[in-house]
């Protein structure tokens, strides 16, 4: 596999480029169907059947290879004393900026981990679903900094990973509406003993707030970090909301009902203000710097394909 050059011994990383990274799956068979690769991209990624075989297939054979090893240290530590193995679900951490395709990155790991032999149930869960609800937004002056660390309930999200890693029967989380924009109190997220569980969200990297308290990112066998240029970001977020105004805005019941009717200038004009106002800022102090903390990151170029990898270094 080719390295950068420059430093490359000093990284925690490899740098994989894409060319190398695709020769690594050269053989296996592709799983998904371009309908399937459609339907499971967000919108404004260029996901197709090309980027499956050359990036997320070597993803998840890497993917394999990690839960291999973590569940064969996990019967020899059982061996070792003498106790029966007790293996818990394998959880994996994706995270990355609002609009860099982190979901659509989620969705496809869950779908080709599930194409493994042995581990027929996969469970995604997001961290919206942890969220405070909007009236406690409100209610602590922080309505306009959702999505910071600050706004989620942390330690419900480390207490729901705790207990479905500890192999609980069942474990529950919120159910959050995209829709409303909000936490829907009459629903929830029903989690079953997994055989893999993907947590995916903005922060899920994020170190702990104090050194006594658990961050949800201790809890994970491996981590991916999704990345692109700031700038790159931005545009893409700006499309995805010319496009949401034309369909999910659409919608009465929407709460973003409200930008329907603005003109493509004012549009533009609102989702940068946003970006600028909100997620850019977010990005610069609270989801970026966790980058290091991944054992994986997808370097994405300005056309939204991934054009190199890091893999942290064993």
């Amino acid at each position: 596999m080719a390295t950068t050059p420059a430093s490359a011994s000093l990284s925690l990383y490899r740098e994989v480029l894409r060319a190398d990274w695709a020769r690594t799956a050269a053989g296996m068979a592709q799983p998904l169907t371009e309908t399937e690769v459609v339907q499971l991209r967000g919108l404004g990624d260029r996901l197709d059947i090309a980027e499956v075989r050359d990036v997320y297939l070597p993803l998840s054979r890497a993917l394999s290879i990690w839960a291999s090893g973590v569940r064969r240290i996990g019967a020899d530590i059982a061996g070792l004393l003498q106790e029966d193995d007790p293996t818990t679900p394998f959880v994996i951490g994706v995270a990355g900026s609002v609009a860099v395709g982190k979901s659509t990155v989620a969705r496809l790991l869950r779908e080709l981990i599930s194409r493994w032999p042995d581990t027929p149930r996969v469970e995604l869960v997001t961290t919206d679903g942890f969220l405070l609800p909007n009236a406690e937004l409100e209610r602590r002056g922080i309505m306009d900094r959702k999505g910071f660390p600050e706004s989620y309930d942390r330690r419900s999200l480390v207490d729901f990973v705790t207990r479905v890693k500890s192999g609980a029967d069942e474990v529950r989380a919120p159910f959050y509406s995209h829709m409303k924009y909000d936490i829907m109190p009459d629903a929830q997220v029903v989690v079953r003993r997994p055989d893999v569980l993907i947590i995916e969200g903005l922060n899920v990297l994020q170190p702990p707030p104090t050194p006594n308290d658990v961050a949800v990112s201790d809890l994970f066998d491996f981590s991916v970090y999704v990345d692109a240029d700031a700038d790159h970001i931005e545009q893409w977020f700006v499309n995805r909301f010319l496009a949401l105004r034309e369909g999910a805005f659409a919608n009465p019941s929407s709460y973003f009902n409200v930008f329907q009717h603005l003109s493509d200038d004012e549009a533009i004009s609102t989702a940068r203000g946003i970006w600028n106002d909100i997620n850019l800022p977010n990005l610069v102090e609270n989801v970026a710097p966790t980058r290091h903390r991944a054992n994986l990151v997808l370097n994405k170029g300005a056309d939204h394909t991934v054009a190199s990898i890091l893999l942290r270094k064993l």
